[in-house]
Formats: structure tokens, C-alpha cells, sequence
């Protein structure tokens, strides 16, 4: 992992409660990686990490010989290295200050505002969501705004059913949600990217998929935590509801499948809270709702997440491979080669246990496992894991880019699902 790349997920993960007057801030707050040579080493790093607010562990311990970065704030530093020191654990200072790592960046294009709706800037929830209620006067008898549940602070999870000739028969079904983790914003902007493509694009694959499958399309999955993003913290990831003293679950890590057994966290402060329960988010549970409503129609569910450009499907869990590993197999690599041919960007990826990190819990599994679609994946959009761009902050003019290849490997994706015989 890069130090640019350490320093992001540090800035991203320090889970911080603020007011709607104040802005998060990370003075003097320091970066190390530690690495557990062996299982009691990393038995310490676990107990650490579930019992101190002050340490923010990056993606969670979970293998020996694996470097470990950890966000540390000021107050504790003294007694973290006496810590490491007194377990043999070997360490590197990597940033010292993260809050003028945070200064150095130049943040203007992904804080800008559009008048009208477009992909030239980041869209706030309200401009998108009176741009999806503006699209069922545009395209009436074809699209249809839905609702997959409310918030925490009673917002509504808006999207689109996209619906050629009126529903008239029946067709398969695709299901594509972005924007669970609040921060990650190049994925709502890339959703409705696809969204405006299927309605107004004149090419023929694209024009093949508006026609003859149902769309189901959820550009925020978790909207107090988006707009939190935008009023407080930039990089906020959880939902808002309040736990104990902190705030928030990590809504991907919450959904009722073989919950919080790996991947995730019980500390309410982590950016990896699985909850107090499975389905305690009101964004998880309702939505899910919504989606057993919808049981038999999706034969493809499709979740956008950012970033490190991976194409991935179950299980999250364990090791395991789904029964029809072969036909992922298959679909993994005709996507990753489709969406490389425009940009040449390079995706890799495989099952989400071994290709990223252990995570149980999340949307993509639990919709293999619970409503009978065979066919479901995660793609972590740009920037890739080594990049010198700064992560969840991807500048502006990249959405439409990103938006293209996306869209690209969502078609080839769709294309080799249907060969492979699952559209019946």
C-alpha cells in the first residue's frame, strides 16, 4: 500500500462527531504501519483495535505478515509505541501530521456545484433527487420513481425503475446500487451517469439494454451520510444514527448474512461497525425490504462501491466459492477486458475474501443468498489502489471517464450473463 494511499483511508476513517457548523480536522493526528509477525502479535493488534477510539486500524487485522496502517491520534501516541515496543512489533512512522496532508490537496473541482444537473461536477442528494423526480415527466410510461425505504433521518432512498414499452412483459431484471458507503461519491455520479445513458444514448448495446431489461437503479443507498459529506465530513463512510457516544454503522457491513462473523467490527466508533444487531440501519434494513418485494424479477444486482478498481462477487465471509464460481469466472473476465478497451484502466478482482479483504455482511452477499439472484457483484470504481490521486476525493473531470468504461463492463457484464443462460 502507498503512503498516498495510507494517508487517504486515515483521513477517511477517523470517525469523528461533529456539529453541522464544524468541519472534521486531523491535526497532528499520526500515520504508522505495524506488521504482526506471528499470531499472538496479531491477537494484541486485534485487542487494540476493538478497544481504543484514539487507534483507527485501516481495513481491520486479519493476517500475519500483512502490513497494518494505523491512524493515531496525538494524545495516544506515547502509549501506542510503548505498546508496539513491549510486543516486539515492528513499526514505521509514516505521516506525522495528517491535516496538512489533508491542506495539500487541491480539493476545488470535487467541492463544486452545478446549476444544472450534469456530470461535470459532484450533485449534491437534493439535485439529484429533483432530477430523478423531473425524469417521470420526461420519460412517462417509462420511468417510474421508487422508494426503497427511509433513513435515520427520515429521508427517503429515491431511485428509478427504467421500463421500456410500459412494462408490457416480462423482462429480467437488473438492480444496481451505489453510494452505500457516503463518501465513495464517484459511485451515485457514475449511476446516474447509466441512468441518463439508458434513456438517451443511440448506441446499440446500450440501447439493447434499455430495452429489453427493467432497471432498478438507487443512486444513494445511504443519503445521511451523504449529505453529511457535503455539510460536515468529506469523508464520512457510516450511516448517522447515534450509538453510545459515537456515530454510525458501516451499512455494507449490517445486512443479515452470516453478520459481523469477519471483516467487520462490535466497536461502535469503527469505521467497520457491523451494528448492534444485523439490519439495526434503517438504510440496510428498509432497502432490503424493498428488494424481497422485488423476489423473481432480479437476475443481476450490481453495487458500486470506490475505489481500487476490483470486480468482485461473493462471499465476503470465507474462503468458499459460490457453486457457480465457473459462470463468475467467466463474467469477471469479459467485464475487467470491456471496461480496459476504452481508457486501458485496469481492473482486477475475484471473490471479495481473497481478492480485497474478509467482510460479511454485506448487500452483494446477502442478495446471492436470500432472493435467488445468481448473479451478483461489487465494482470498486476508480482510482486504482496504487494511484497518485487521492481516493475517495476523485476530481470532477474523471466522473464522465469513469462513467464510460463503467458503463462498458456493465454491458459486456450483462451480455455474458445472459450466454450463460441465467435470463429465462
Amino acid at each position: 500500500m502507498s503512503l498516498k494511499y495510507s494517508l487517504i483511508f486515515a483521513l477517511c476513517l477517523a470517525a469523528v462527531a461533529l456539529s453541522n457548523t464544524e468541519r472534521a480536522r486531523y491535526d497532528n493526528y499520526r500515520v504508522y504501519r505495524v506488521t504482526a509477525s506471528n499470531l499472538q502479535e496479531l491477537a494484541f493488534l486485534k485487542e487494540m483495535e476493538d478497544s481504543s477510539d484514539a487507534l483507527i486500524f485501516l481495513e481491520g487485522v486479519h493476517s500475519v505478515d500483512k502490513d497494518i496502517d494505523v491512524v493515531v491520534a496525538p494524545h495516544k501516541v506515547p502509549d501506542f509505541l510503548k505498546a508496539l515496543i513491549d510486543h516486539n512489533i515492528d513499526y514505521v512512522l509514516l505521516e506525522q501530521n495528517l491535516q496538512s496532508r489533508l491542506e495539500d490537496e487541491d480539493d476545488t473541482e470535487i467541492r463544486g456545484r452545478a446549476g444544472a444537473y450534469g456530470w461535470q461536477e459532484y450533485q449534491t442528494l437534493t439535485n439529484t433527487y429533483t432530477w430523478l423526480r423531473s425524469l417521470t415527466s420526461s420519460y412517462p410510461g417509462v420511468v417510474r420513481l421508487i422508494e426503497g425505504g427511509k433513513t435515520y433521518e427520515k429521508r427517503s432512498i429515491l431511485g428509478v425503475k427504467i421500463s421500456y414499452n410500459n412494462g408490457a412483459e416480462k423482462k429480467p431484471g437488473i438492480f444496481l446500487e451505489a453510494g452505500i458507503h457516503a463518501r465513495e461519491w464517484i459511485a451515485p455520479a457514475t449511476a446516474t451517469y447509466i441512468i441518463n445513458q439508458l434513456l438517451t444514448s443511440e448506441d446499440a448495446a446500450i440501447k439493447d439494454l434499455f430495452q429489453n431489461y427493467d432497471w432498478y437503479i438507487f443512486p444513494h443507498a445511504n443519503p445521511d451520510g451523504y449529505v453529511y459529506t457535503h455539510t460536515t465530513d468529506r469523508l464520512w463512510r457510516k450511516t448517522r444514527q447515534p450509538h453510545g457516544t459515537c456515530y454510525g454503522a458501516d451499512p455494507n457491513r449490517n445486512w443479515d448474512f452470516h453478520w459481523n462473523t469477519v471483516g467487520a467490527s462490535s466497536n461502535p466508533c469503527s469505521e467497520t461497525y457491523a451494528g448492534p444487531s444485523a439490519f439495526s440501519e434503517l438504510e440496510a434494513k428498509s432497502l432490503s425490504n424493498y428488494i424481497q418485494t422485488l423476489e423473481g424479477k432480479i437476475d443481476v444486482y450490481i453495487s458500486f462501491h470506490s475505489y481500487s478498481q476490483y470486480v468482485l462477487y461473493p462471499y465476503g465471509h470465507t474462503q468458499e466459492l459460490p457453486d457457480n464460481v465457473n459462470d463468475y469466472e467467466r463474467v469477471f473476465n469479459v467485464t475487467v477486458a470491456a471496461i480496459a478497451e476504452r481508457y486501458g484502466t485496469r481492473y482486477t478482482g475475484g471473490n471479495i475474501y481473497d481478492a480485497i479483504y474478509p467482510a460479511a455482511g454485506a448487500s452483494v452477499d446477502w442478495v446471492y443468498g436470500n432472493v435467488g439472484t445468481r448473479m451478483s457483484f461489487c465494482l470498486e470504481l476508480r482510482p486504482g489502489p496504487n494511484s497518485i490521486l487521492t481516493g475517495f476525493r476523485l476530481p470532477a473531470a474523471q466522473i464522465i471517464p469513469t462513467g464510460e468504461e463503467t458503463l462498458d463492463g456493465v454491458v459486456a457484464l450483462v451480455n455474458e450473463v445472459k450466454a450463460l443462460g441465467y435470463f429465462v
